[in-house]
Protein backbone atom coordinates (compact mmCIF):
# COMPACT_ATOMS: atom_id res chain seq x y z
CA UNK A 1 0.00 0.00 0.00
CA UNK A 2 1.11 3.66 -1.14
CA UNK A 3 -0.15 6.69 0.72
CA UNK A 4 0.18 10.67 0.47
CA UNK A 5 -1.12 13.44 2.83
CA UNK A 6 -3.23 16.05 1.54
CA UNK A 7 -4.76 19.29 2.81
CA UNK A 8 -8.10 20.87 1.45
CA UNK A 9 -6.37 24.13 0.62
CA UNK A 10 -8.22 27.45 -2.00
CA UNK A 11 -7.49 26.04 -5.01
CA UNK A 12 -9.27 22.72 -4.48
CA UNK A 13 -12.45 23.73 -3.08
CA UNK A 14 -15.71 25.11 -4.63
CA UNK A 15 -17.57 28.29 -3.77
CA UNK A 16 -18.91 26.27 -0.79
CA UNK A 17 -15.84 25.61 0.29
CA UNK A 18 -15.76 21.77 0.30
CA UNK A 19 -13.64 19.60 -1.80
CA UNK A 20 -14.06 19.89 -5.67
CA UNK A 21 -14.56 16.25 -7.18
CA UNK A 22 -11.92 17.25 -9.67
CA UNK A 23 -9.13 17.72 -6.92
CA UNK A 24 -10.09 14.74 -5.39
CA UNK A 25 -9.89 12.43 -8.59
CA UNK A 26 -6.25 14.40 -9.22
CA UNK A 27 -5.06 13.46 -5.66
CA UNK A 28 -6.17 9.67 -6.16
CA UNK A 29 -4.18 9.77 -9.72
CA UNK A 30 -1.09 11.31 -8.17
CA UNK A 31 -1.24 8.90 -5.72
CA UNK A 32 -1.62 5.96 -7.94
CA UNK A 33 1.07 7.10 -10.24
CA UNK A 34 3.29 7.42 -7.51
CA UNK A 35 2.68 4.23 -6.13
CA UNK A 36 5.16 2.18 -9.20
CA UNK A 37 7.84 3.74 -6.68
CA UNK A 38 7.07 1.68 -3.72
CA UNK A 39 7.82 -1.57 -6.73
CA UNK A 40 10.93 -0.94 -7.81
CA UNK A 41 11.14 -3.94 -9.77
CA UNK A 42 7.59 -3.10 -11.32
CA UNK A 43 9.13 0.48 -12.16
CA UNK A 44 12.11 -1.11 -13.55
CA UNK A 45 10.30 -3.56 -16.20
CA UNK A 46 8.19 -1.16 -17.36
CA UNK A 47 11.24 1.32 -17.83
CA UNK A 48 13.02 -1.50 -20.06
CA UNK A 49 9.85 -2.05 -21.71
CA UNK A 50 8.73 1.34 -22.87
CA UNK A 51 5.13 0.60 -21.00
CA UNK A 52 2.60 2.44 -19.41
CA UNK A 53 -0.49 1.72 -17.33
CA UNK A 54 -3.47 3.93 -18.39
CA UNK A 55 -6.59 4.51 -16.88
CA UNK A 56 -9.79 1.82 -18.65
CA UNK A 57 -12.03 2.70 -15.71
CA UNK A 58 -12.64 3.82 -12.68
CA UNK A 59 -16.03 3.87 -10.43
CA UNK A 60 -15.81 6.26 -7.00
CA UNK A 61 -18.23 6.15 -4.05
CA UNK A 62 -18.63 9.21 -2.58
CA UNK A 63 -19.36 8.88 1.38
CA UNK A 64 -18.63 12.48 2.78
CA UNK A 65 -17.25 15.54 1.29
CA UNK A 66 -14.45 17.20 2.92
CA UNK A 67 -14.22 21.07 3.65
CA UNK A 68 -11.78 23.87 3.56
CA UNK A 69 -8.26 22.98 5.76
CA UNK A 70 -9.14 19.37 6.92
CA UNK A 71 -6.16 17.04 6.85
CA UNK A 72 -6.50 13.87 3.79
CA UNK A 73 -4.88 10.80 3.63
CA UNK A 74 -5.01 9.09 0.05
CA UNK A 75 -4.26 5.79 -0.03
CA UNK A 76 -3.39 3.24 -3.12
CA UNK A 77 -3.72 -0.61 -3.08
CA UNK A 78 -3.43 -3.33 -6.00
CA UNK A 79 -5.71 -6.15 -5.26
CA UNK A 80 -5.14 -8.15 -8.86
CA UNK A 81 -2.57 -8.40 -11.52
CA UNK A 82 -3.01 -10.09 -14.96
CA UNK A 83 -1.10 -10.06 -17.64
CA UNK A 84 -2.42 -7.04 -19.47
CA UNK A 85 -4.59 -5.29 -17.05
CA UNK A 86 -4.36 -4.20 -13.26
CA UNK A 87 -6.97 -3.39 -10.39
CA UNK A 88 -6.24 -1.01 -7.43
CA UNK A 89 -8.17 0.17 -4.60
CA UNK A 90 -7.62 4.13 -3.92
CA UNK A 91 -9.59 5.56 -0.87
CA UNK A 92 -9.14 9.15 0.37
CA UNK A 93 -9.79 9.41 4.65
CA UNK A 94 -10.24 11.93 6.53
CA UNK A 95 -8.00 12.72 10.03
CA UNK A 96 -10.20 10.54 11.82
CA UNK A 97 -9.50 7.46 9.58
CA UNK A 98 -12.76 7.41 7.88
CA UNK A 99 -13.00 7.12 4.28
CA UNK A 100 -14.42 9.86 2.46
CA UNK A 101 -13.89 8.44 -1.11
CA UNK A 102 -13.85 4.81 -1.51
CA UNK A 103 -12.88 3.53 -5.64
CA UNK A 104 -11.69 0.71 -7.73
CA UNK A 105 -10.19 1.42 -10.74
CA UNK A 106 -8.43 -1.00 -13.95
CA UNK A 107 -5.49 -0.04 -15.81
CA UNK A 108 -4.28 -0.99 -19.34
CA UNK A 109 -0.38 -1.96 -19.64
CA UNK A 110 0.00 -0.29 -23.11
CA UNK A 111 3.58 -0.15 -25.21
CA UNK A 112 3.75 3.52 -24.97
CA UNK A 113 5.66 3.64 -28.52
CA UNK A 114 2.52 1.24 -31.03
CA UNK A 115 -0.16 2.82 -28.19
CA UNK A 116 -1.57 -0.92 -28.29
CA UNK A 117 -1.41 -3.47 -24.91
CA UNK A 118 1.50 -5.60 -23.69
CA UNK A 119 1.52 -8.09 -21.76
CA UNK A 120 3.78 -7.86 -18.34
CA UNK A 121 5.94 -10.93 -18.07
CA UNK A 122 4.83 -13.98 -15.63
CA UNK A 123 7.99 -13.19 -13.22
CA UNK A 124 7.00 -8.98 -12.81
CA UNK A 125 3.55 -10.33 -11.80
CA UNK A 126 4.80 -13.19 -9.15
CA UNK A 127 6.72 -9.93 -7.79
CA UNK A 128 3.95 -7.76 -7.02
CA UNK A 129 2.88 -7.06 -3.88
CA UNK A 130 -0.99 -7.83 -3.80
CA UNK A 131 -3.38 -6.02 -1.05
CA UNK A 132 -6.73 -7.80 0.18
CA UNK A 133 -9.47 -6.11 -1.86
CA UNK A 134 -11.08 -3.08 0.06
CA UNK A 135 -15.19 -3.02 1.12
CA UNK A 136 -17.22 -1.20 -1.18
CA UNK A 137 -20.18 -1.28 -3.46
CA UNK A 138 -18.14 -2.89 -6.48
CA UNK A 139 -19.90 -2.03 -10.33
CA UNK A 140 -19.92 -3.79 -13.59
CA UNK A 141 -16.61 -1.84 -15.53
CA UNK A 142 -18.61 -1.46 -18.32
CA UNK A 143 -21.18 1.57 -19.07
CA UNK A 144 -24.40 0.46 -21.10
CA UNK A 145 -25.72 3.93 -22.67
CA UNK A 146 -29.75 4.03 -22.89
CA UNK A 147 -31.33 3.20 -26.31
CA UNK A 148 -33.32 5.81 -26.10
CA UNK A 149 -31.91 9.24 -27.84
CA UNK A 150 -29.48 11.43 -25.59
CA UNK A 151 -29.64 15.60 -25.99
CA UNK A 152 -26.47 16.58 -28.23
CA UNK A 153 -24.98 19.80 -27.05
CA UNK A 154 -22.29 21.74 -29.13
CA UNK A 155 -18.55 20.24 -29.36
CA UNK A 156 -15.94 20.80 -26.71
CA UNK A 157 -12.41 21.95 -27.47
CA UNK A 158 -9.57 19.75 -26.01
CA UNK A 159 -7.00 22.82 -24.72
CA UNK A 160 -3.27 22.60 -24.17
CA UNK A 161 -4.00 22.79 -19.97
CA UNK A 162 -6.06 19.80 -20.73
CA UNK A 163 -2.96 17.54 -21.53
CA UNK A 164 -0.75 15.81 -19.27
CA UNK A 165 2.42 14.28 -19.60
CA UNK A 166 1.06 11.20 -21.78
CA UNK A 167 0.48 13.95 -24.79
CA UNK A 168 -3.55 13.01 -24.33
CA UNK A 169 -6.53 14.47 -22.30
CA UNK A 170 -5.44 14.15 -18.53
CA UNK A 171 -8.71 11.37 -16.85
CA UNK A 172 -9.67 13.73 -14.05
CA UNK A 173 -10.16 16.29 -17.21
CA UNK A 174 -13.15 14.13 -18.58
CA UNK A 175 -14.83 14.28 -15.60
CA UNK A 176 -14.44 18.10 -15.02
CA UNK A 177 -15.73 18.59 -18.49
CA UNK A 178 -18.73 16.35 -18.10
CA UNK A 179 -19.96 18.07 -14.63
CA UNK A 180 -20.31 21.34 -16.67
CA UNK A 181 -23.05 19.67 -18.13
CA UNK A 182 -24.87 18.75 -15.43
CA UNK A 183 -27.93 20.75 -13.76
CA UNK A 184 -26.29 23.83 -11.34
CA UNK A 185 -28.53 21.44 -8.60
CA UNK A 186 -27.45 18.05 -8.95
CA UNK A 187 -25.53 16.25 -6.23
CA UNK A 188 -22.62 13.72 -7.34
CA UNK A 189 -23.07 10.85 -4.83
CA UNK A 190 -21.00 8.39 -7.25
CA UNK A 191 -19.61 8.08 -10.22
CA UNK A 192 -18.25 5.54 -13.15
CA UNK A 193 -16.09 6.11 -15.81
CA UNK A 194 -15.47 4.55 -18.62
CA UNK A 195 -12.05 5.31 -20.86
CA UNK A 196 -11.92 4.54 -24.23
CA UNK A 197 -10.08 6.36 -26.73
CA UNK A 198 -8.13 8.85 -25.71
CA UNK A 199 -8.99 12.33 -26.60
CA UNK A 200 -5.85 14.63 -27.86
CA UNK A 201 -5.03 18.17 -27.90
CA UNK A 202 -7.37 19.86 -30.38
CA UNK A 203 -9.59 17.64 -30.49
CA UNK A 204 -13.14 17.93 -30.35
CA UNK A 205 -15.16 15.81 -28.02
CA UNK A 206 -19.38 15.71 -28.48
CA UNK A 207 -21.30 15.38 -25.25
CA UNK A 208 -24.11 13.21 -25.73
CA UNK A 209 -26.45 13.17 -22.24
CA UNK A 210 -29.17 10.70 -20.93
CA UNK A 211 -30.76 10.84 -18.30
CA UNK A 212 -31.68 7.78 -16.34
CA UNK A 213 -33.25 6.51 -12.87
CA UNK A 214 -30.93 7.77 -10.74
CA UNK A 215 -29.15 10.11 -12.44
CA UNK A 216 -27.32 11.04 -15.67
CA UNK A 217 -24.90 9.87 -18.37
CA UNK A 218 -22.65 12.04 -20.45
CA UNK A 219 -21.18 10.24 -23.37
CA UNK A 220 -17.79 12.41 -24.38
CA UNK A 221 -17.28 11.64 -28.80
CA UNK A 222 -14.63 12.59 -31.43
CA UNK A 223 -16.20 12.33 -34.86
CA UNK A 224 -17.94 8.91 -34.96
CA UNK A 225 -15.95 7.34 -32.00
CA UNK A 226 -16.58 7.73 -28.46
CA UNK A 227 -13.57 8.75 -25.97
CA UNK A 228 -15.21 8.38 -22.44
CA UNK A 229 -18.53 7.41 -20.99
CA UNK A 230 -19.46 9.25 -17.77
CA UNK A 231 -21.84 8.24 -15.17
CA UNK A 232 -22.85 9.93 -12.43
CA UNK A 233 -25.28 9.11 -9.27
Amino acid sequence: MYSRNYRVTTSTCDSEGRLKLYSALQMMQDCSEMWIDSEPGVKQYFMEQNMAQLLATRQVEIVRVPKYKEELTVTTSVYGMKPMFGFRNTFIYDAQGYPCYKTWSMGAFVDKSAGKLKRVDDATIASMTLEPQLEMNYKDRRIILPKTNGAVLAPIRVLRADIDYNKHLNNANYVRIAMELLPENFVVSGLRVEYRVAAKLGDCLTPTIYKIADGMIVSLSIGSEVSAIIEFT
